[in-house]
């Protein structure tokens, strides 16, 4: 049966070009009219990965119409890139550079650092930049973040906010998130407070958004502009599911993640509610986190969401595309332990038994696999269909080789969790700006499958 898969896998495979080849982005071109295009991961620290994924993200803003690049990744830090390759005004940053001002941090600076301190990733922004200089503002592409732990760099985004258009309103602000400021250098320690009944934010916090929300139209309307306004409201709704989030961790695992993803759902989902309504976005993340969960072990047996299964279920399986990647060996980028410094791996060849090791009996170096009904031939779906689930291999910021099967491997039905599959054979580390990483203790144990 094995054997079979390969087969099938192998004549539907199409060979990809170099990364670096003009043909490669036109690789994808049948996925231009969907409303979002979900690329995913298998680490976290591979070169290849990223390259590939800013490859397609270019060619689907340069020649499809997708408006919004999205991470999975804290909005503060974003929201200084995109104030960069947007042109905005306010203190903008850049991946490599400084151009903050002194009292706001370099973005992306929390471990794990070479998650986005990247080149490949640096070389996308600063092509970002360099289109949307050409552009009309209306016609510039957006960066954007997802997740949810900026706690502290939220709370301080609001305050600064509040304190230009209402100044009221800023000193009610830092009353009610004074009742968080011992938690911010380490919010994961808020939730055991909260378990120990030593503290409770919640009602302060949805106070606080809801304010916010209550006067959108005085904020947006008054000299700073509804973009500023929006970006509070996106801050003021972090730092409420923030608060939820570091609870949960302490009462179940299974709701910690997903609500994670059910905020970065509904952050790009405020997004596309705020921009027109033509507008399409990529998203950036873990194949953990964009591969619909339900055809995993993390939906079938832990019963957890993710973004990838959100955007399908509310905007329909035909506006939304979901992209992983995968690889059977080579080097990698990750920590061994929280809050390590990186080191650069090797890559256990991949398992016999999983969906890696199908694909490198292919021989095929590179490729990418459609499976989408109407594009996977026959004879794929069928070899598909009569399988059982088969072990795939999720590496995010830590590794751990030598207990890899249980650290690292989940089961999974492939062709129904992803749209297409990309890969490479061999693949090597991403190049890190920084190697050293400080000490950050916000999402410690997010652990599934350690530190996605």
């Amino acid at each position: 049966m094995a054997a079979t898969l390969a087969q099938a896998v192998q004549s539907a495979a199409k060979p990809l070009p170099e990364i670096t080849d003009p043909l490669f982005g036109q690789m994808f071109d049948t996925f231009r009219n969907y409303k979002v295009v979900l690329l995913g991961d298998g680490s976290h620290g591979t070169s290849e990965f990223y390259k590939a994924r800013a490859e397609i993200t270019k060619h689907l803003i340069e020649y499809h119409g997708f408006n919004m690049v999205t991470l999975e990744a804290d909005w503060p830090d974003t929201e200084a890139i995109d104030r960069y390759v947007r042109l905005r005004p306010g203190s903008k940053g850049r991946i490599g550079g400084k151009l903050l001002s002194k009292k706001q941090e370099e973005p992306f600076k929390r471990f794990p650092t070479w998650m986005w301190r990247n080149r490949e990733m640096q070389d996308l922004v600063e092509w970002m930049r360099d289109r949307n200089a050409k552009k009309a503002p209306e016609d510039r592409v957006g960066f954007y973040g997802l997740d949810l732990y900026s706690m502290g760099s939220s709370i301080q985004s609001i305050i600064t906010y509040l304190d230009r258009v209402d100044p009221q309103a800023g000193k009610e602000a830092r009353k009610r998130y004074g009742c968080l400021q011992p938690w911010v250098d380490d919010p994961a320690s808020y939730g055991l407070a909260s378990l120990r009944g030593l503290a409770n934010c919640e009602s302060k916090v949805v106070q606080m958004l809801k304010d916010i929300l209550q006067r959108r139209l005085d904020y947006a309307a008054s000299e700073h502009d509804g973009e500023e306004f929006h970006s509070t409201e996106q801050n003021a709704h972090v730092v409420r599911d923030a608060e939820r989030y570091y609870k949960s961790m302490y009462y179940s695992s299974t709701s910690s993640w997903t609500l994670r993803d059910t905020h970065m759902f509904d952050t790009l989902n405020r997004l596309f509610n705020y921009k027109p309504a033509n507008s399409k976005a990529i998203v950036w993340a873990h194949n953990s986190h964009v591969g619909d969960a339900r055809y995993t072990s993390m939906g079938e047996r832990r019963k957890e969401t993710n973004i990838g299964q959100l955007c399908r279920e509310n905007y329909g399986r035909d506006n939304v595309a979901i992209i992983g990647c995968g690889t059977h060996t080579g080097t990698v980028a990750a920590a061994h332990e929280w809050d390590e410094d990186m080191e650069v791996m090797d890559v256990n060849p991949s398992r016999v038994d999983s969906w890696e090791y199908v694909a490198h009996s292919t021989g095929i170096p590179s490729f990418v696999l459609d499976l989408r009904p109407g594009y996977a031939s026959p004879d794929l779906r069928k070899a598909f269909d009569l399988e059982q689930p088969r072990l795939e291999r999720f590496i995010g910021v830590i590794y751990r080789p030598d207990t890899e099967r249980i650290s690292h491997y989940s089961q999974a039905y492939l062709h129904d969790q992803l749209d297409a599959y990309v890969w490479f054979d061999r693949s090597s580390a991403v190049n890190p700006l920084e190697k050293v990483q400080p000490f950050t203790p916000v999402g410690r144990e997010e652990t599934y499958p350690f530190g996605l």
